[in-house]
């Protein structure tokens, strides 16, 4: 059965159901393909939705236990890690509500659960069906990427795919990869009561953030008793008597590690396999889809966007593209992605978020910035909430903010502010005129501006000028 569609979409995630919904609303003809049988993409069922709920059930147990800094007395048993996993379900269906088919059905989408691929550069073939479609948009994220080492596999493992259907709370557990995913669920662990080894290849984790936070981070997953093990490469895993035992090496040194389960974050890999893009003539380099400012791939009326681009890998920002693809697809408006201002959030304890570029990058691109930075340990409501760990730190050139990396709590809230002010390029100065409620932690912006004034404000000079307007002006 051939069909013809104003647009075809190949992946049911954010990226495309965003698209699809717009387009089908607005009077296109719109088919929306999923592989999966469900809708919602990798971060509703095995992404941001359950890791950020599993933390959440780990903070709760961090606080029963260290509930006596806080003049109360409370007593955490074995977390039952079943109970933790089904409330992570729950969350998931609460949500899946929104992505129900018959509701994208009811925008007049034909959504069709079936593996998809191309036949040429105008067809989509979904199971039984042939879809023509004008434009077409490829949607299908990405998987967690396995590295290959020796024995791994027939150890087993968890990925991000599979850790949310566990039922026992493992006594040991080694994660590969000290990237945002594996650091997240090794704390989140370790606070549940796990004995947890992270190990990462990089000189140290978080490679993308800046050096002088994740640095402090890590003292605080040390605090939380997570082994964190940096330029430590897994060479082998063997398994013995139901026991997991990883062989690394650090430089000449060499460990064996034991463990329950691993856990796999070593970074992802766009889903383009089995998608036949050879026979639409869409180029793939190095596993991804390139694509122009527009969304197109080499084909200009197939569009791509997401994870399987491999630009950013965040939900926020295949959401922002999504509307780059709507407004060139539905009002063939040339539309381009700006990722001047993109923010992104580890959501450690505490949470690391960033925006822009790092004091390094700055640096390094030639400009002369200045550094304003503020402790939490200076914030009044931090210390008042018994969280002081972390700063935030600004890269500023010519009064404006380049960059900024927040370490504290609630910092992927907080960037925010400093987000609006880079993409409306307001000045620092009108941060540290603005009237911050108190005690906020939303303080540290404005304090952490006016650090750059400190020495103006009460140098020579400027007692000297006071003093004249005192004697001068009645």
């Amino acid at each position: 059965m051939t069909e013809t569609f104003d647009l075809v979409v190949i992946g049911g995630g954010v990226g495309g159901l965003v698209t699809a919904s717009v387009a089908g609303q607005l009077g296109l003809r719109v088919a929306l393909v999923e592989k999966s049988g469900k809708l919602g993409g990798d971060c509703l069922h095995t992404g941001c939705v359950p890791s950020k709920t599993l933390i959440r059930s780990a903070e709760i147990a961090w606080a029963a236990r260290e509930s006596g800094r806080f003049g109360v007395a409370a007593e955490l048993g074995r977390v039952d890690l079943a109970a933790v996993m089904d409330r992570v379900r729950e969350v998931i269906d609460t949500i899946q509500v929104h992505d129900d088919p018959e509701r994208f059905r009811s925008y007049g989408v034909d959504v069709i659960f079936a593996h998809a691929r191309f036949a040429d550069a105008q067809t989509v073939v979904a199971g039984d069906r042939r879809l023509i479609g004008r434009r077409i948009l490829i949607a299908t994220g990405s998987r967690p990427a396995v590295p290959l080492v020796p024995g791994l596999a027939e150890a087993g493992y968890w990925t991000n795919e599979t850790v949310f259907d566990q039922r026992e709370l493992p006594d040991r557990l080694a994660v590969m990869g000290g990237g945002p995913i594996g650091l997240e669920l090794a704390q989140a662990f370790a606070r549940l009561g796990s004995q947890v080894t992270v190990l990462e290849m990089a000189e140290r984790i978080l490679p993308r953030e800046d050096p002088e936070l994740t640095a402090e981070l890590e003292r605080q997953l040390r605090a939380d008793g997570v082994d964190v093990r940096t330029a430590t490469a897994v060479e082998a895993v063997e398994t013995r008597d139901g026991m997991r035992r990883l062989h690394c090496r650090s430089g000449d040194e060499v460990a064996t590690i034991e463990a329950d389960h691993i856990l796999v974050a070593a970074g992802r890999a766009p889903k383009v396999d089995g998608l036949d893009l050879e026979r639409a003539g869409v180029t793939v380099e190095e596993g991804r889809i390139p694509v122009d400012a527009r969304m197109r791939t080499s084909v200009r009326h197939i569009h791509a966007c997401g994870d399987v681009c491999g630009t950013y890998p965040f939900t926020h920002v295949v959401e922002y593209q999504a509307g780059v693809v709507i407004a060139n697809v539905v009002f063939r408006l040339p539309k381009k992605a700006d990722y001047r201002v993109i923010p992104w959030v580890t959501y450690t304890a505490p949470e690391l978020a960033h925006v822009g570029l790092t004091e390094a990058a700055a640096r390094e691109q030639g400009y002369a910035v200045q550094i304003a930075r503020f402790r939490f340990g200076d914030v009044d409501r931090a210390l008042a909430e018994g969280s002081t760990a972390g700063l935030l730190k600004m890269v500023i050139y010519r009064g404006r903010i380049l960059g900024a990396s927040i370490l504290g709590p609630h910092a992927g809230e907080l960037i925010h502010e400093l987000v609006l002010a880079m993409q409306a390029r307001i000045k620092v100065k009108h941060l540290s005129g603005a009237v911050h409620a108190y005690p906020t932690l939303a303080q540290i912006h404005r304090r952490a501006v006016n650090t750059l004034y400190a020495d103006r404000l009460y140098s020579p000079m400027t007692r000297r000028v006071v003093g004249w307007i005192q004697r001068l002006v009645p």
